[in-house]
C-alpha cells in the first residue's frame, strides 16, 4: 500500500482534469484515471487525505466493473500497471493500486441517480412536497423507508464548489432525447438492483448511488467509479430501522462531523480532527472488506 497522495504530478503525462478526487491523465488514444486519497463533503475537498482511501475506491470499483459487465459495457481498459504504456512505468509505484487505464469517451451531462430509500436531499424534499423530480410518492413515508420501486432521478452536473439540482425525467429527455433517456434509465435501474441484492447478502444496504454514463461513440458505457462509499450511501443491514438517519459505511460520518460545527460549506474547509480522518476511513475499509471479501 502506497502513503497518502493528495495531488499527482506525473511529467511526460498531460493533465487534463483534477476533480474532487481523482486527477485524470491522457494516454495515447487512452485516459489515465488516478484516485488520490482526497474527500469532499457538501461539494467542498477538505484539507487531509483519507490514508488508502483511493485503493478502496479503485478495488470497489474494479469488482462492480467485472460484477455488472453483463448489464452494460464499460469504461475499463486495464489496471495491472505492468500493462501501463512505456510513458506510465516511470510512475507505477504511486499508480499501483489506485489507477485505471480506461477508454475514452464522453460523459453525459446529467448525473445517473438511483435511490432504492428515502434518504438524504430527497427525504428533505419529500417533507416539503410528496411529488419529487416528477415522481409522485406515496404520503406517510418515513426516513429511510424502503420505496416500492426502484428511482431513477436525474440531477445537473453542477461546476466543482455548486451544488447538482434534481431534475425530471422531461428535462433530462429535453438534454438527452427520449429513446437515449430510456435507455440510461432501464441501465441504471439493472445496474442498482443487481448490485443492491449481491450488497444485501454480504450485509449492505446500498440506499442510493450515482453512476456515470457516457458514450464511446455510439456505444453507452458505464464510466468513471461504481458503487463506491464516494458515490453512494451504504447502510449496514443489520442496524437498519426505518424512521431516522442510518449509521453508514460512506462519508456521511464526516457530513455529520462537519454539520455539527459552525462552518458555512463553503471553501476554506475546517481542519479535521486525526480521528475523524481515521474513522471516516476505518468505514471506507469495512465497506471493501464486507462487499468484497477482501481488503487492501
Amino acid at each position: 500500500m502506497t502513503a497518502s497522495i493528495t495531488e499527482t504530478h506525473f511529467d511526460g503525462l498531460k493533465l487534463i482534469n483534477r476533480g474532487k478526487v481523482r486527477d485524470l491523465y491522457e494516454v495515447d488514444d487512452m485516459l489515465l484515471m488516478v484516485a488520490t486519497d482526497r474527500i469532499s463533503a457538501f461539494d467542498v475537498v477538505m484539507a487531509e487525505p483519507i490514508p488508502h482511501k483511493g485503493e478502496v475506491l479503485t478495488k470497489l470499483s474494479l469488482f462492480w466493473f467485472d460484477y455488472l459487465k453483463g448489464i452494460i459495457p464499460n469504461h475499463l481498459i486495464t489496471a495491472d500497471v505492468e500493462r501501463y504504456p512505456a510513458a506510465c512505468q516511470p510512475y507505477k509505484e504511486q499508480l499501483r493500486g489506485r489507477s485505471m487505464l480506461v477508454k475514452k469517451a464522453k460523459p453525459l451531462p446529467v448525473e445517473c441517480i438511483v435511490r432504492g430509500y428515502l434518504s438524504g436531499s430527497f427525504w428533505s424534499a419529500y417533507k416539503r412536497d410528496t411529488t419529487v423530480c416528477g415522481v409522485a410518492l406515496p404520503a406517510g413515508m418515513q426516513e429511510s423507508e424502503k420505496f416500492p420501486q426502484t428511482l431513477f432521478t436525474p440531477s445537473t452536473k453542477a461546476e466543482q464548489g455548486e451544488h447538482d439540482e434534481n431534475i425530471s425525467l422531461d428535462a433530462m429527455e429535453k438534454l438527452l432525447g427520449a429513446d437515449l433517456t430510456a435507455r440510461v434509465a432501464t441501465a441504471c435501474i439493472a445496474l442498482y438492483e443487481k448490485a443492491a441484492d449481491y450488497a444485501r447478502g454480504r450485509g449492505i444496504i446500498i440506499a442510493d448511488t450515482k453512476f456515470e454514463l457516457g458514450l464511446a461513440g455510439d456505444e453507452l458505457i458505464l464510466i468513471d467509479e461504481v458503487l463506491t462509499p464516494d458515490s453512494s450511501r451504504f447502510w449496514p443491514a443489520d442496524q437498519y430501522r426505518v424512521g431516522g438517519g442510518q449509521p453508514s459505511f460512506d462519508k456521511q460520518f464526516l457530513r455529520d462531523y462537519l454539520s455539527s460545527l459552525d462552518w458555512g460549506k463553503t471553501p476554506p474547509p475546517p481542519a479535521l480532527p486525526a480521528d475523524i480522518l481515521e474513522k471516516t476511513g476505518r468505514r471506507y475499509l469495512e465497506a471493501l472488506e464486507k462487499i468484497t471479501g477482501h481488503g487492501l
